[in-house]
């Protein structure tokens, strides 16, 4: 079994940036004992906070959060400032083959990209296609980056090959993915159990269905938007996991 989560952080900090809460984040995500985090809005590097916060890490974000639980991590780094610069991170028990970020944006300090990571579990399957995504606000914008995503896949990874795509859609209408099942074959993990996805922003009283869990060529055992204190005090948004077999 695989289990695996995704998270948008909101660069470690909670709702309307009232606190940070980069330390209960990792706490409860230790709590969940999954394989696989995929992470949106994660801090590299911040000189400003580091300064001014406290207990704001000495490493970066991702590394802070992988600490002995994923030894092996990716980062792609997409909003870049002054300052610093945030994206999307990848934790993983497994050992990753190769990794590659592509970005999604047109605009220098938009943080939209394309994580893409490979690991094998073991020697009797096929590598694991890992995407850690997070899409424009803008639906126009969306389309362009969906019709960026479709062509990469084709050229990139295998039709036999097994895929999980997770992330922050930003897609409250449900087109971007429902494009996304029917033109690449894909499976949403809710929306396979319960015929809908989930609702996971924002996180005190969630309405909208912006987070997905995409996969391929894998078997979905169960998944679980993870709700309730403390994880409606900690992000905007609230984290989904799945389960899959081979």
């Amino acid at each position: 079994m695989l289990k695996v989560l995704t998270y948008n952080i909101h660069k470690g900090f909670s709702q309307y940036n009232r606190s940070f809460v980069l330390h209960e984040i990792k706490q409860q995500l230790e709590n969940t004992d999954v394989d696989i985090v995929f992470l949106q809005e994660i801090h590299g590097q911040h000189q400003k906070h580091q300064t001014q916060i406290d207990s704001w890490p000495q490493a970066s974000q991702f590394e802070f959060l992988s600490d002995q639980i994923w030894p092996h991590y990716a980062y792609g780094k997409n909003a870049i400032y002054d300052h610093g610069h945030h994206g999307n991170a990848i934790l993983s028990k497994h050992k990753f083959i190769h990794w590659d970020n592509i970005n999604l944006s047109r605009f220098r300090r938009a943080s939209r990209s394309l994580l893409h990571g490979i690991i094998r579990i073991d020697d009797n399957h096929s590598p694991l296609h890992l995407i850690c995504i997070h899409l424009e606000l803008l639906g126009f914008e969306r389309s362009r980056q969906l019709n960026i995503l479709k062509e990469y896949i084709s050229k990139s990874i295998p039709e036999s090959d097994a895929i999980i795509i997770a992330g922050d859609f930003n897609d409250a209408t449900s087109r971007t993915g429902r494009r996304l099942e029917s033109q690449l074959d894909m499976h949403e993990a809710f929306r396979t159990k319960f015929h809908q996805y989930a609702k996971t922003f924002p996180s005190h009283l969630p309405l909208l269905r912006m987070d997905r869990i995409y996969f391929r060529q894998l078997q979905l055992l169960d998944c679980e938007r993870l709700s309730g204190k403390p994880w409606n005090s900690l992000s905007d948004h609230l984290p989904l996991s799945a389960s899959f077999s081979w």
